[in-house]
């Protein structure tokens, strides 16, 4: 059977999972495409490479797609957010000297409250706070932002694209950073960083990655966008059992794609997380998420979320932003695409975001699913539907 061909590009990063796992195990060929896996050294020519053409698809961090729905960033496409990659995966890590003066004060390193992790750090920091993260429209810039926001810390945020984290934390550019992993657990292994809080402890339930492509691309290409979102579902779904992590973690090692030790990668997939260089260890259960609960579904109310952070911080009208972050959602391909696979199809397209503290179950097209506690840290619930 004769394949066909289409580019996607990524930056290494274990949340680019799904589309390794697709071309390596497959699911793409079963589709009848040859997927071209194409490698960035940062985000912002890999939303280039997607925009001027010179790949058809692209791992892409979720604000992205909204910032430009929004008018932000300069470049002059629209995007569309066919279905997340990912929810969760980055990490907060500090320099040796700040963790050990929040050692010295008694801060435990629980990993899991962002409340106490703040106030520690405000105690500590002796002055402004460098906080590196990967781009400027990022889920790292947007929940750093969330976190810190009316604290007594001055920070700024300097954009370091994720490979380098570890080298501007050792050369003391930054003091602090939030990047997806491995990054994190690979500054730790170096003994330059230890970590203070994974990203799920801000919000439970962010959506990091989502499959973006042009929306000129997709209109031209319904067929092939439904092969392609059909290979990456089916390959989120395999990568959700527990005994393909191991198989997962080796071809995510490789040079051509993640290129970092197996065993930290195998670490991160499982949320066994070695957060010091002395070997401290904390379980974080959906430490990364690719397809349970719904993972996969571009959730309007999520996008929103994000549209109505940048359009506060760029002062941007609010529902302006969010209706322009709503209209990328492709929750009709989605639903169209993905039905035929088999995936179950939530009721709605939108939730309340920070509403759920427990797995709750919710109305399906097949009777009913559970969705994954979404709270954020201080127990805000965000409605898309609130007047502004």
């Amino acid at each position: 059977m004769s394949l066909d061909p289409l580019r996607l590009g990524f930056v290494p990063l274990l949340d680019m999972a799904p589309l390794a796992v697709a071309h390596e195990m497959g699911f793409a060929a079963e589709e009848g495409i040859a997927l071209e896996l194409t490698r960035a050294s940062s985000w912002s020519m890999l939303r280039d490479m997607l925009v001027f053409g010179q790949v058809e698809a692209a791992q892409m961090l979720a604000p992205v797609p909204i910032a430009m729905a929004m008018g932000l960033g300069g470049a002059a496409a629209r995007l569309d957010i066919l279905q997340v990659l990912s929810v969760n995966g980055d990490v907060i890590g500090l320099s040796q000297r700040l963790a050990a003066r929040m050692r010295a004060a008694g801060y435990g390193f629980d990993f899991h409250d962002a409340r106490a992790a703040r106030a520690a750090l405000i105690q500590a920091a002796d002055g402004p706070l460098r906080i590196g993260i990967p781009f400027p429209f990022s889920t790292h810039a947007e929940l750093v932002s969330y976190w810190l926001a009316g604290a007594a810390l001055d920070h700024e945020l300097t954009t370091i694209p994720p490979p380098q984290m570890v080298e501007a934390l050792a050369r003391g550019e930054i003091d602090a950073f939030c990047v997806g992993e491995p990054w994190g657990s690979v500054a730790v292994d170096a003994g330059v960083g230890t970590l203070v809080l994974p990203s799920r402890a801000i919000w439970a339930v962010a959506p990091e990655k989502v499959l973006a492509v042009r929306h000129d691309w997709s209109e031209a290409n319904p067929a092939l966008t439904g092969r392609l979102m059909r290979a990456v579902w089916r390959a989120a779904r395999w990568l959700h059992q527990t005994g393909n992590r191991g198989v997962a973690a080796d071809i995510l090692a490789r040079p051509d794609y993640v290129n970092a030790p197996v065993e930290v990668l195998e670490r991160a997939l499982s949320g066994n997380m070695v957060i010091s260089p002395a070997g401290d260890l904390r379980q974080v259960p959906g430490m990364i998420r690719f397809f349970e609960g719904a993972a996969s579904f571009p959730w309007r109310s999520q996008a929103a979320w994000f549209a109505a952070q940048m359009a506060d911080r760029f002062h941007l009208d609010p529902a302006a932003s969010i209706a322009a972050a709503s209209a990328i959602c492709r929750t009709d391909l989605y639903r169209r695409n993905l039905r035929s696979a088999g995936a179950d199809l939530p009721g709605a397209s939108e939730k309340l975001e920070g509403s759920l503290h427990h797995p709750t179950a919710v109305a399906s097209e097949q009777g009913q699913m559970i969705l994954s506690p979404d709270a954020f840290f201080d127990s805000r619930v965000f409605d898309l539907l609130a007047p502004r």
